[in-house]
């Protein structure tokens, strides 16, 4: 950023400085961060994913909620409950939660939740070439026609009874009835958790705004590990907060086809608590 004042702009300025500025513009940024997050909690769908980061050398994770309007960051230095916790405690009572199945997004206050088929479907492949059984080759056409039958769906079509859908779901029924030799224990471990988690799977076929899969989690902090892959790790919390609520707001305006620099230009011109 010096290089890029100092080169392009004829504005000298030192990398203190540059810290100021963004901690500053950062504070001013902090309520439509608040914003966002407030607007989450009242959303019918929001997914959520973390990932790892470095801080110092040391390990931290970074965590998104997010929908298809609304992203929201943060980064904490643990992947429990009570990350969650902090960040939502009153969780989210009226929509679906999006996730894969890490189990501390299963104790979060929802309505209910959605398995990421995405990240099913890569463990059937494992599976089918592990044991070369028929039935995670059985189990992911059964997820990629529920898929492709989300595609077709009328608006409509989510209020009332359809043949299709209720054929996925006794198809669902079967394979979880199926009996597996015990010896695959890694694809007979998989059909148990199906069995914990069968209410679980089909949500997608009914609501209409529920995706099949997680993707736009990830996609969501694909950039903090682009950052990352860059600059190696953060320095300090501050630079971590500070990255997350400008992310945060960056990718929510896109979501929303505003022009990002149009949305900083507007936060900057907001009073700052300083």
């Amino acid at each position: 950023m010096q290089e890029l004042f100092r080169d392009i702009f004829s504005v000298p300025i030192s990398e203190g400085g540059i810290h100021y500025l963004l901690n500053r513009f950062s504070s001013k940024a902090l309520p439509v961060y608040h914003k966002i997050k407030d607007m989450l909690t009242t959303s019918s769908t929001v997914g959520t994913d973390e990932t790892g980061g470095r801080l110092n050398g040391k390990k931290i994770w970074i965590w998104t909620w997010q929908n298809d309007r609304l992203t929201w960051l943060k980064g904490t230095d643990n992947r429990g409950y009570r990350t969650i916790e902090e960040s939502f405690p009153d969780g989210f009572t009226d929509a679906v939660l999006v996730h894969d199945c890490w189990r501390s997004h299963f104790q979060t206050g929802v309505q209910t939740h959605q398995l990421c088929t995405a990240h099913l479907l890569r463990e059937l492949t494992y599976l089918e070439e592990r044991y070369h059984h028929r039935w995670p080759v059985r189990f992911r056409n059964f997820l990629l026609d529920g898929i492709e039958l989300k595609k077709k769906l009328d608006p409509r079509d989510y209020y009332q009874s359809l043949k299709e859908t209720t054929d996925i779901e006794n198809r669902l029924k079967k394979l979880l009835a199926s009996r597996i030799d015990k010896r695959h224990k890694e694809l007979v471990s998989f059909q148990n958790r199906m069995v914990k988690y069968k209410d679980y799977i089909l949500n997608f076929l009914y609501h209409p705004k529920v995706p099949p899969d997680n993707n736009g989690s990830e996609r969501a902090i694909r950039n903090v590990k682009v950052k990352l892959k860059i600059s190696g790790q953060f320095k300090s919390w501050k630079g971590v907060e500070n990255f997350l609520v400008l992310r945060s707001i960056t990718d929510t305006a896109l979501k929303n086809k505003q022009p990002v620099l149009n949305a900083l230009n507007i936060i900057a011109k907001l009073h700052g608590t300083d």
